[in-house]
Parts: structure tokens; C-alpha cells; sequence
């Protein structure tokens, strides 16, 4: 129905009701979907609210807490190891963290690498051992790397092999569902193009995913290299070795200089691993698109 400028007004007010009979349904204020927004949003502000009731949250505690801070920033400064043979005893520590998170690294890439084809459905279409592979991955990525650490130090004793085993287990269960579904995101266009030429199921694995999948599988790598130099440095706080235990003990006997030593050594490090595996990311996987 179309208006020309010649008819009258009356016209075009029976044209905008008929609209609005047409479009009734559409133009109605969405009471049900109102009331479930604001439903949602009280439930937030309640759970909220009784979560620091429960939790014992004060402003008063954080004010006190807070001048403490400022006096246990004072004691820190400035940051002194005291003693040579102390510098040493903490560079020999951060070393051994740097260890312990290479190797734990390394280590569960390793197991999660293989066991990552089982748990994709383009690769393995079984869908009992499929599901079975990626629970297993959930699990055991739910349990946090200090839980493993206190497990493994009840099973080998005290020392960075259970740091290493902690890291290991714990990132086992997350590089293995990473990698599944970098390996579910692979093209299958190569795969094709190997098992056309008379290739198997192996060989399409092996020209055609694999080489898809190694910058992801190397990008990851070293993030998660860097974020275990942190995890780390924790777990040596319940006795898998490294920095974290020296860290652990001067804060308790409040040799705060040396304290803050060690967490500039700690910043430093990160830092420093920071940028190197940022530049290697780069590289292996290229500049993110524009």
C-alpha cells in the first residue's frame, strides 16, 4: 500500500494502524524476558551479598591490612641478600625452577602429544574412546598443580623431581584437551590429498595434520613454559623445590630485604622470559591478521 503527497492525513493514520495490528506481536514489551533479566540480577546481587556475609569480608579489615602493607613494603626496601653465599643459594634456587618448569613442560607435551589424536573426533571417530580420553583429560587437569605436588611428595619424598611430576601431571590434562582441538580444527584438505595419493590413515596423520598442528602445539608450549616458571616458584613453598622454598622461609622469620630480592630476581625472570617467548611466538606462528 503506498501514499502519494496528494492524499490526506486520515490515510496515513489508518496505514500506521494497520502497521501497528500487522506488527502487534513485535512492538509488545517483552514482560517475560524483562522479568527473567531482572530475576538473574537480583539473584547476582544476593549471591554476592552472601557470599562476603559468609565469606567475612570487612572494609575494616582491609584498611587495617592495607597500613600493614604499606609497613611490610618498608621493611623490604632496599633489597639486599645479605650475604654472597646467599645471592648464589637463590640464583642455584631460581635455576632449579627454571628446570623444574622446562622439564614439566616438556614432559607432559610429550605424554599429552600422542594420546591428543585419541581424543579428536576427525581422527578417531570411536565415540567410547573419544569420550573415555577426554575425561580422563578433565580430570585430571581439575586437580590443581599444588595438590599433585603434595601427592608426589608423599610418593618420591621432598625435592624438585616432584615438581617436576606435579607439572607434568597437572598440564598433561590441559596440553591434551588443547591439543585435541587444534588437532579437530586441522583442514582436512591434506589429509585428502595425502590418502588420494595412496597414503594411509598414518600417513595422512603424518603429512597432513601434524604439520598443521606444530606452531599451534609450539605457541602453547611456550606459554605455558612461562606460566610454569610461576607455578613453579609456588610449589617449591610446599617442598618440590626450587625458589619457592627460601621465598617461603624468609617470610617467616621476617627477613624482609631478602624477600624482596627474591621477587625482583622472580619479576626479572619472567620478564625476561616474557619477551624471548613472545618473539618466538611470533615467529613460529606469525602476526595475528589485520
Amino acid at each position: 500500500m503506498s501514499i502519494t503527497m496528494g492524499e490526506p492525513r486520515s490515510a496515513m493514520l489508518s496505514l500506521d494502524a494497520d502497521g501497528l495490528r500487522r506488527h502487534a506481536a513485535l512492538l509488545r514489551p517483552d514482560t517475560a524476558g524483562r522479568l527473567v533479566t531482572s530475576l538473574s540480577a537480583a539473584a547476582m546481587i544476593a549471591g554476592l551479598i552472601g557470599s562476603l556475609a559468609y565469606l567475612g569480608f570487612s572494609f575494616t579489615a582491609i584498611f587495617v591490612g592495607l597500613q600493614r602493607i604499606g609497613g611490610i613494603v618498608a621493611w623490604m626496601l632496599p633489597p639486599d641478600p645479605q650475604t654472597w653465599d646467599n645471592t648464589r643459594f637463590y640464583f642455584h634456587a631460581l635455576g632449579e625452577t627454571l628446570g623444574i618448569a622446562f622439564m614439566g613442560t616438556l614432559g607432559a607435551a610429550l605424554f599429552a602429544f600422542p594420546l591428543s589424536f585419541l581424543a579428536a573426533r576427525n581422527i578417531v571417530p570411536n565415540l567410547i574412546v573419544h569420550i573415555l580420553t577426554r575425561r580422563m583429560f578433565d580430570t585430571i587437569r581439575g586437580v590443581d598443580a599444588l595438590i599433585w605436588a603434595l601427592i608426589w611428595i608423599n610418593v618420591v619424598g621432598l625435592g624438585p623431581f616432584a615438581g617436576v611430576l606435579a607439572l607434568v601431571t597437572s598440564d598433561f590434562g590441559a596440553l591434551g584437551k588443547l591439543f585435541s582441538e587444534a588437532i579437530e580444527t586441522a583442514d582436512a584438505k591434506p589429509v585428502e590429498g595425502v590418502t588420494s595419493c595412496g597414503g594411509g590413515t598414518f600417513a595422512g596423520v603424518r603429512f597432513g595434520v601434524i604439520p598443521q598442528l606444530l606452531p599451534v602445539v609450539l605457541g602453547q608450549l611456550l606459554y605455558f613454559f612461562e606460566s610454569n616458571v610461576r607455578s613453579a616458584a609456588v610449589l617449591g613453598i610446599v617442598g618440590a623445590g626450587g625458589i619457592g622454598l627460601p621465598l617461603s622461609e624468609m617470610i617467616r622469620t621476617d627477613e624482609w630485604q631478602q624477600v624482596s630480592f627474591i621477587i625482583i630476581m622472580m619479576l626479572v625472570t619472567v620478564s625476561v622470559i616474557d619477551l624471548i617467548s613472545s618473539r618466538l611466538r611470533l615467529s613460529i606462528i606469525g602476526p595475528a591478521p589485520v
